[in-house]
């Protein structure tokens, strides 16, 4: 399937590993102009030239930064020049115990999941509007589906974001501009490796007998920005190899 995005200029955060990563092969496979970026200048050169390798001529573009600063942000956008697809995504807050979590330590991750996100939005989508195309996909957690007790972080600023891509999607949906999210459940990624107590919570109960795979991510990515998704907007792709219990 053509998914018509050749030469559509895609923004793709956090995206020298993980599932970032995954989403930006995707798009420069289906032809995409790519502006790349992440907080480690060199991990992001080789997630470049991993693509290149792969993608013969893919068009990619690098902006090394953390996206809490509004600096990376404005560059991300100057880089693309005239975005037509952002892909929203950061890496998630800390688990622990939320009796131990200050002030600076809730603001840090609004900031990183929730604040940097919507600036993003602000910044690209009145240009999207005006050229009657315009893909938005933020990159969320199965946690806004079922909150995990350990979780406190992601499942409050990541809800948040849910709800206010629920606020403005109906709004530019008519200029063929859709906002949705991917839920991503427990896929092989650093994250999860990395991290037992959060592995011990999400594979308690393997349905699907395994994790996911980064590129089964990248590829509903991918259909989610591409011209036959156009009438999809305002949603939340669970993606979580059946871990949801229920129909609803």
């Amino acid at each position: 399937m053509d998914l018509g995005l050749q030469g559509k200029q895609a923004i793709v955060c956090a995206s020298s590993k993980g599932l970032g990563f995954a989403c930006a092969k995707a798009l420069a496979r289906e032809g995409a102009h790519l502006v790349l970026n992440g907080r480690d200048a060199d991990a992001l050169d080789q997630a470049a030239e991993a693509i290149r390798s792969e993608v013969h001529g893919a068009d990619i573009k690098t902006v090394a930064g953390d996206v809490t600063d509004a600096r990376v942000r404005v560059a991300l956008v100057d880089a693309s020049r005239e975005p037509d697809i952002l892909v929203n995504n950061a890496g998630g807050p800390p688990p622990g115990n939320f009796r131990d979590w200050d002030r600076d330590t809730w603001v840090a991750a609004l900031d990183a999941n929730l604040l940097s996100a919507v600036d993003l939005i602000r910044l690209v989508i009145d240009g999207m509007t005006q050229r009657k195309f315009g893909r938005i996909v933020n990159i969320t957690s199965s946690t806004v589906r079922v909150p995990i007790p350990v979780l406190g972080l992601s499942n409050a600023t990541r809800a948040a974001l849910t709800n206010f891509v629920f606020g403005l999607a109906p709004s530019v949906s008519s200029s063929n501009v859709t906002i949705n999210n991917l839920l991503p459940g427990p896929f092989d990624t650093n994250r999860l490796r990395n991290s037992k107590e959060i592995t011990r919570h999400l594979t308690s109960n393997p349905v699907a007998g395994r994790v996911g795979d980064p590129d089964e991510l990248g590829a509903a990515c991918a259909f989610l920005c591409s011209r036959q998704a156009g009438y999809v907007t305002g949603q939340n792709l669970l993606l979580d190899g059946g871990l949801y219990p229920g129909s609803f």
